[in-house]
């Protein structure tokens, strides 16, 4: 009995059709990276004061003392929600009184901005913010719409898998592609922030559903050794050069709904993808569609140069491996023994803390001193090299402590921050970029480890669990930029901290590097610290160099 991999040997590794599938479904990946994080520009608060009608009876020396001035990072600036009564200064000015001399300012009583903002078209034309002014009582519902996308990835990520399983792994990424895509769209004519706050929902439903698509696509097209390179650094570079072309072409939309219009059209032309991208043999065979299955491997041995034979899949020959069925787990197994549950909760948190971590770090970036733009580049560039150190971390080098440098690496500048004197922001700047790219590499390296800690039995629950929790994170990540609105340093004293303990936490996980995969819940790794009964009928891992795991998983943005 030969399973798919022996039955399709004869295509090789890494011939022109594995390389046109690695490079097409990461390029594929690309739209996510700039959708997933274009609210860092399109809900941009700009500086804004309070508006004064210009039938205000004002001379001009009340009109530019109109708004109480607060001191900022060292310089004062006008009052963003309030200003002086306005009956009040009227008053004054038709008097001939002149404020600051003949009128003690500080006196004065204040009222909100009740004819609106006026907002600083220095760095954006327009926002969400600036069109249905999302500032002072009501700056809550732009970190909300961010939370609301992620809530949409959240429900994305549970629906995604049983809709490619049911469907096609072809069928949906295109699907959900064009919803992405299509929303985003639809996004551009929004009336209200209620509106824009529905479809920003679905469009983070669309962007996880796809990115799964792609993902499960090409884990189950590409060999073996070519799929961990695809899972832990194609699609993540890629996403992340997405991330980079984000700011280049914000540099030059400064109007959110033109620029949102410009990031809808790269996902329009993914769908010239269609007629390249073949649909998974594999799930064709789980359908019992072997001759479709045929002809995309024979498309592919005509396009890598290799002789095919006649009859690939004899279904009297294919291990199917559908036919084992295994007994059924329940989620409440993830908590079945005193081990488990530990590595389970350490799971939750770790996972979580990367999250918010990662997500709160990118959308900070409006907020760190200088040009907007070249931050928010420079958060996208560090994830490149971030990428490619967990590769080569994760080859070479035991999780565990791996993990833990990157943690401690990420928190420990992140607490550092808070020392920089004010005059020195590009050194704030730098230690900013130096967590994102610790947290970075931590996000690459947490699927496979966490993977690699679970069972068989479970291990796509355990998986799915703690990637629920980074939704989670994620769902909480705006709501620690918002912190900064009250303290500048805050967002990174609690990121910094939450990191550098989850960094401690992970030193008492099992290491798992070297170790040959579990398959049952009494096989697994033992949490380090825990005092365990012995049990004669439990089965002893031993360590085996010469077998390194790979696990076929890769962070999900």
């Amino acid at each position: 009995m030969r399973d798919y991999e022996e039955v399709t040997a004869f295509l090789g590794e890494w011939g022109p059709f594995q390389r046109l599938i690695f490079f097409l479904l990461s390029a594929s990946i690309i739209p996510n990276g700039f959708n997933g994080l274009s609210s860092v520009f399109l809900m941009a608060t700009p500086e804004h004061h309070c508006r004064v009608p210009d039938s205000a009876n004002l001379s001009s020396a009340w009109r530019n003392h109109s708004v109480p001035l607060l001191l900022q990072n060292g310089r004062e600036v006008p009052h963003s929600c309030r200003r002086y009564r306005l009956a009040t200064i009227a008053n004054f000015s038709a008097l001939g009184l002149e404020p600051g001399r003949d009128v003690d300012l500080e006196q004065l009583e204040q009222e909100g901005c009740l004819d609106g903002w006026e907002y600083s078209q220095d760095v954006y034309l327009s926002t969400i913010v600036t069109e249905w002014d999302l500032v002072c009582d009501d700056d809550w519902k732009a970190p909300l719409s961010i939370s609301l996308f992620f809530v949409g990835v959240l429900v994305g990520s549970f629906i995604s898998g049983q809709l490619s399983d049911r469907f096609g792994r072809k069928n949906v990424l295109f699907v959900t592609m064009a919803m992405q895509t299509g929303f985003s769209f639809v996004q551009v004519f929004s009336t209200n922030f209620e509106m824009f706050t529905v479809l920003f929902v679905l469009v983070g439903m669309g962007q996880i559903s796809n990115y799964v698509a792609a993902f499960v696509l090409g884990t189950e097209i590409l060999s073996k050794s070519v799929r961990i390179v695809f899972s832990t650094l194609g699609v993540c570079i890629f996403y992340a050069v997405g991330f980079m072309v984000l700011p280049l072409i914000a540099y030059f939309i400064r109007d959110w709904r033109m620029l949102l219009l410009a990031l809808t059209a790269p996902g329009v032309l993914c769908a010239a993808l269609w007629w390249f991208i073949p649909e998974s043999p594999r799930w064709l065979i789980s359908q019992g569609r072997f001759a479709e299955a045929e002809v995309i491997i024979h498309k592919a041995a005509k396009i890598n140069g290799v002789l095919a034979p006649a009859t690939i899949f004899d279904q009297s020959e294919l291990q199917d491996l559908n036919s084992k069925k295994q007994a059924s787990h329940r989620i409440l197994d993830l908590l079945q023994t005193r081990n488990i549950r530990m590595v389970t909760i350490m799971s939750i948190i770790l996972w979580m803390t990367i999250s918010v971590g990662y997500f709160g770090l990118s959308l900070d970036t409006p907020n760190l001193h200088g040009d907007i733009y070249l931050n928010c580049f420079l958060s996208a560039v560090v994830e490149v090299p971030a990428y490619v150190l967990a590769w080569l971390l994760l080859r070479y080098l035991p999780r565990r402590y791996s993990m833990a440098a990157a943690l401690f690496l990420g928190g420990g500048v992140l607490l550092f921050v808070q020392l920089v004197p004010s005059d020195l922001y590009y050194l704030a700047t730098i230690l900013v970029m130096m967590g994102k790219f610790g947290v970075t590499a931590a996000f690459s390296m947490v699927y496979v480890y966490t993977a690699e800690l679970y069972p068989t039995v479970v291990r796509n629950m355990g998986v799915g669990v703690s990637s629920m929790a980074s939704r989670l994170g994620s769902i909480l990540s705006p709501y620690f930029v918002y912190l900064g609105a009250y303290d500048r340093f805050l967002p990174y004293i609690l990121m910094g901290s939450l990191t550098i303990l989850t960094a401690i936490l992970t030193l008492f996980l099992p290491e798992s590097f070297g170790v040959p995969l579990p398959d049952t819940i009494d096989q697994m790794l033992r949490v380090k610290g825990l005092k365990y009964r012995h049990n004669p009928n439990h089965t002893k891992i031993l360590r085996d160099s010469e077998e390194s795991p790979a696990i076929l998983k890769s962070t999900a943005f």
